[in-house]
């Protein structure tokens, strides 16, 4: 079965702590790709998504949820 990434979770909690996508960039120390990866809902490593919640003080379940293949 195949799945698709919704991070509608971290976009929500981002305007919630008025952070744009730049700073969350910096704070987390992304790169500009895996802010385009997660714009465009693909899968991005375990690694990315501790840095996240670190920089959030969050979960990945605060962040992401994995969806069926097409359901968005």
């Amino acid at each position: 079965m195949e799945c698709t990434f919704s991070y509608n979770k971290l976009w929500h909690r981002l305007i919630d702590l008025k952070l744009k996508k730049k700073g969350l960039q910096e704070k987390a120390g992304l790169s500009s790709n895996v802010i385009a990866k997660l714009g465009h809902g693909e899968s991005v490593t375990l690694d990315t998504l501790a840095k996240i919640c670190l920089a959030l003080n969050c979960n990945i379940g605060n962040l992401v949820e994995i969806l069926p293949k097409g359901v968005q």
